[in-house]
């Protein structure tokens, strides 16, 4: 064994699958600010900010291929893409090249992939989708994807707390040993809503000092946070929360609004607003937050909103990149 590496060890599916157990803008979308400095009476205004305006058409519901995609975020000034696995697959070396060529022509880079593994489900479906895991994760190193990011479910109807966070501690550090072998990293997701989290028997994970505790169990290098505005708000949090966090715990971002005139409590997680919309949630602060911890990754508006998605794609794409614009006004 020990002249093998660990990611050869990992590839072969039967070791794999003992080893784990398995019992269980372009100028900121404009320009970038150059004002620096500290104003009298405030704290310290934080630096300019290292995350990239991220376009995901499947979040605006946009049908959209990945080279269309990249259109759309050239025409738009998106400063990242979705990565969309099967296509990638496809491509010759040659074409793989020509595409990251023009991405990076372009300023364009990888947003994040999602995580094809149930991990939430029986024990037979979480093991038959880990077995075309490392093949997936192999696809998006290839093309240069250096983030995943997926969310958890914030209730069950038959496990427990600890039952659940037990579970999910161990199949997830086994998703995240594969991760890993591939110089990736892996962004968790809390859901926020209390509509959301109190629907079923047992609630589970729903705010961030929760996820804080489940990624230390895990105990993984990769491992970090997937944060949603909408999350943070409905969670109650606050920008001293984000600030307790390093910049490089947090893999991937997502931006909305919340409706107004609800309160906190009743909003539903599928009901939201494009960033800047109503003011509802503290974007500002939120965003500023991460820019003062030094977040590098990708953000990107996730509205589910029906009447986003009614509209002719490009123009979903276009009224998204306002809405993006407003939102990186706040912090440059």
């Amino acid at each position: 064994m020990n002249t093998r590496t660990r990611r050869e060890w990992l590839l072969q599916s039967g070791m794999a699958l003992a080893s784990i157990g398995l019992s269980g803008f372009a100028g900121a979308l404009a320009e970038e600010s150059t004002h620096e400095g500290e104003a009298k009476g405030e704290q310290k205004k934080p630096g300019r900010r290292r995350f990239r305006a991220a376009l995901s058409c499947s979040a605006i519901g946009v049908p959209a291929d990945q080279m269309q995609s990249l259109e759309y975020a050239i025409k738009y000034g998106f400063e990242a893409i979705e990565p969309q696995p099967e296509f990638l697959a496809r491509l010759s070396d040659d074409e793989l090249a020509g595409l990251r060529e023009k991405m990076k022509a372009h300023n364009v880079g990888w947003s994040a992939a999602g995580v094809p593994v149930d991990f939430r489900g029986s024990i037979e479906r979480f093991t038959s989708t880990l077995r075309g895991f490392p093949k997936y994760c192999e696809v998006l190193q290839r093309a240069g994807v250096d983030r995943l990011g997926t969310y958890l479910s914030p209730t069950s109807r038959d496990l427990t707390y600890l039952q659940n966070f037990r579970l999910h501690a161990k199949r997830l550090r086994a998703i995240a040993d594969i991760v890993g072998c591939y110089g990736m990293r892996l962004g968790l997701e809390y859901v926020g809503p209390k509509k959301s989290w109190s629907a079923g028997r047992y609630p589970f994970i729903h705010t961030l000092r929760e996820m804080k505790e489940l990624i230390a169990e895990i105990d993984h290098p990769c491992v970090g946070f997937t944060l949603d505005s909408w999350h943070w708000y409905t969670a109650g949090e606050t920008r001293e929360d984000l600030l307790g966090l390093r910049g490089d715990q947090v893999i991937v971002v997502h931006l909305n609004d919340a409706p107004a005139g609800i309160p906190v409590d009743e909003q539903i997680d599928s009901v939201r607003e494009l960033p800047c919309a109503t003011g509802v949630i503290d974007l500002k602060g939120f965003l500023s937050a991460l820019v003062e911890i030094g977040f590098d990754g990708p953000a990107y508006i996730e509205p589910f909103k029906r009447e986003l998605r009614q509209l002719p794609p490009e123009e979903a794409v276009r009224v998204t990149a306002e809405a993006m614009r407003k939102a990186l006004a706040l912090v440059e």
